[in-house]
């Protein structure tokens, strides 16, 4: 498949919609917010890559994305690595990372899964906490944004927002690939019945490890892009909540379709923003928004959309 040329008919029209909406976003709405949204979307899909086609459900995904945000801010900031390249050392650590959490945690099913990816989540904030070189509870603040390709300066958020949304739609053309491909078949296939699956001569745990390098990898790259947009990594990026947000954005938006992760992050991203003013208690907003959710769309926004025209979205 070539750009979108492998999606159906009514899939092509939400994809032109929503590149449509980007182009035009900046000019009314605060780019800085946008990238946010789209930053945290990215990483809603990346993790519904993992539990929604695999059924994998990891509690510890902030790891991959505060560890690549640290790891990109580090490289901009002390190293003075051009963007593309604090972004590429970014996401190449959470791959890494990926591949050695992923060995270690795919031995395990169901909830003993989601536990070990926890366990070893809180080991990386432990040491994010700890390390010299993170900034402690400061975190690595003022990470300068740098030049794209050594030209183009990124100081301006007009300029970065475009930059930003086109790595968000190559990684959300990407994730449509890997989900439409024999490979994405042959998960899907491991999520509905893994011992059939085997008995076919699949072999189950290389394709679940395979699925969650390419998961943390993505995540790797939401975290990177998100620490040049607001030029801060901190410690609330590797806490265990940044991956309970991203449980909550793709249950909200439907777990197990393709635009529905965009759709959660986009309302939980905008509930944060516009509720910020009641602190703490936006919480327990968003826990009674999930609540409901639950209760009155048990497919999320999109899969209930999608099931009464009865059309995968």
């Amino acid at each position: 498949m070539s750009g979108t040329g492998g999606m159906p008919r009514h899939q092509q029209i939400l994809f032109g919609c929503m590149v449509a909406f980007l182009a035009v976003a900046p000019f009314v709405i605060y780019p800085v917010f946008l990238m946010k949204v789209l930053c945290f979307a990215l990483f809603a899909c990346a993790f519904n890559l993992l539990v929604g086609f695999v059924g994998l459900l990891s509690f510890g995904h902030a790891m991959f994305f505060g560890g690549a945000a640290y790891v990109a801010a580090h490289g901009a900031k002390v190293w003075g690595l051009p963007f593309e390249l604090a972004i590429l050392a970014g996401t190449a650590t959470s791959a890494l990372l990926g591949l050695a959490v992923g060995a270690l945690a795919i031995r395990r099913q169901g909830i003993y899964f989601s536990m070990i990816t926890l366990a070893l989540a809180q080991m990386i904030y432990f040491f994010a906490l700890q390390a010299p070189f993170t900034g402690g509870e400061d975190g690595l603040q003022k990470v300068p944004r740098g030049k794209l390709l050594g030209m183009i300066s990124l100081q301006n958020d007009l300029t970065l927002y475009f930059v930003v949304a086109a790595i968000f739609l190559a990684a959300f053309l990407a994730i449509y690939r890997i989900v439409h491909s024999p490979f994405g078949q042959v998960l899907k296939a491991i999520r509905e019945n893994e011992p059939r699956a085997i008995s076919l001569g699949y072999k189950a745990d290389q394709y679940k490890l395979a699925a969650f390098v390419l998961s943390a990898t993505l995540v790797g790259l939401a975290g990177s892009v998100k620490s040049i947009v607001f030029q801060l990594a901190s410690l609330t990026d590797v806490h265990w909540t940044m991956s309970g947000e991203a449980v909550l954005m793709t249950l909200v938006g439907g777990m197990g379709t393709i635009f529905g992760p965009i759709a959660g992050a986009v309302v939980i991203i905008t509930m944060q923003n516009y509720l910020a003013e009641l602190g703490s208690w936006v919480t327990i907003v968003q826990g009674v928004v999930f609540v409901a959710c639950v209760l009155a769309f048990r497919r999320g926004i999109v899969g209930e959309i999608a099931r009464a025209i009865r059309k995968p979205l």
